[in-house]
């Protein structure tokens, strides 16, 4: 939907065996982690294509290999932080 402000946040929390996470079942399915080494290989980093009337539209990132396929604004956000967190790496 147009006109929405997504503001992501970057925190260290700790040591996740540590935490408690509570979620609103309402807006989040699932809570799952991947480390950082893992979205900076390069084999588990791709690009999916959108075709919008049959031609070409746009590609997004997409972070695979994990528990689950990193995608849509969740993988945009992704690929903006690791290049500030690893500009060397990514």
């Amino acid at each position: 939907q147009q006109g929405q402000m997504v503001a992501p946040v970057v925190a260290n929390l700790g040591a996740l065996e540590d935490l408690t996470l509570t979620p609103n079942p309402d807006e989040v399915e699932e809570v799952f982690t991947l480390p950082l080494a893992h979205l900076l290989r390069e084999e588990n980093q791709g690009y999916t294509h959108f075709r919008t009337a049959g031609r070409y539209g746009y590609t997004l990132p997409v972070f695979l290999n994990g528990p689950h396929r990193v995608w849509g604004l969740t993988a945009i956000i992704t690929e903006l932080t690791l290049e500030l967190l690893a500009p060397d790496r990514y």
